[in-house]
This record gives C-alpha cells, sequence and structure tokens, in this order.
C-alpha cells in the first residue's frame, strides 16, 4: 500500500452539483414570484366600475354637480365612535338628505363594514371598533335636491 491519499471524488464540485445549484436557486426565485403573484391578484378587491367608457361620459357633468354643493367631509373616530361631518367652505354644517358609506382596510376588503348611521346637526355617528391603521371610508351621499356627493376619506387609527 501506498502513503498517498487516495482521491475518491468527494468534496469536489462536479457538473451535477453546479446544476442542482442553479435550479434550487431559481426555482426559488420562481416559486416566490408565484406566490407573491397569486396573493397579489387574489386579494385585489376588483373593479370600480362594471363599463369604464360609460362612467367617463358622465363624469364630468357628476363633478361639477359635486363641487358646486361646497361640501367638505371629516371624518373622526373618538371612544369607539366614528363621526363623518359635512360642512360648506365656512365650517357650517349642511343639510344632507341621505348618507351611505363602507368602512375597510386601505389594503383589502375582507374587513369591510357598512354600518348605520345617526344623523345630528351635519354629522353622521356610528358606534365601530376600529383596530390601529389606515382605513378608508367610502360614502355615498345626496343633497337635498338628489345631487350625489361620492368621496373617499382616509381615517388614521393609532
Amino acid at each position: 500500500m501506498s502513503d498517498t491519499a487516495h482521491d475518491d471524488g468527494k468534496g469536489k464540485l462536479t457538473g451535477r452539483h453546479v446544476a442542482l445549484i442553479f435550479v434550487g436557486f431559481f426555482g426559488t426565485i420562481f416559486a416566490v414570484n408565484g406566490f407573491m403573484a397569486w396573493m397579489a391578484v387574489g386579494t385585489f378587491p376588483g373593479l370600480e366600475a362594471r363599463n369604464g367608457f360609460a362612467e367617463s361620459q358622465t363624469f364630468e357633468a357628476r363633478r361639477d354637480a359635486q363641487e358646486a354643493l361646497g361640501w367638505d367631509v371629516t371624518a373622526t373616530l373618538d371612544d369607539g365612535v366614528l363621526a363623518i361631518a359635512f360642512t360648506d367652505e365656512s365650517g357650517v354644517p349642511v343639510d344632507v338628505a341621505s348618507m351611505e358609506a363602507i368602512v375597510g382596510k386601505a389594503t383589502s376588503v375582507a374587513h369591510d363594514v357598512t354600518p348605520e348611521f345617526s344623523y345630528r346637526e351635519g354629522t353622521f355617528h356610528t358606534p365601530l371598533d376600529l383596530g390601529p391603521g389606515n382605513w378608508n371610508i367610502r360614502l355615498t351621499a345626496h343633497a337635498p335636491d338628489g345631487t350625489l356627493f361620492a368621496q373617499r376619506v382616509v381615517l388614521r387609527v393609532n
């Protein structure tokens, strides 16, 4: 027997090893990208309008009518009560014939709620328990003359 070390191929980087590393590396990237794309599509809330062209034909008239109202909307959450206030340019409460609102997280529709509001002197109130984060209030209201007012109000809860 010889005193020289026998080279049995263990510990050598072969073409098979490089191929497995290559496939493992890019396979991981493709798997993560696929998962992220699947999650993005799965959590997308959907279309805002069924027919964008038809909506665009009346957009300017609806916007001008809404702006002519001169309403300003603010939302606050104090002690578990959501208040949505409608005022004019000078800060005076305005008369609102009706209002509906959907309250939900900014990133998902899973937590959306449509609360029942009570109305008092230009402000709508409802008890609502919202956790911390950014919340969207998508509201539609009508003036006494029937003019539609639609707005998304951002509410940050700490």
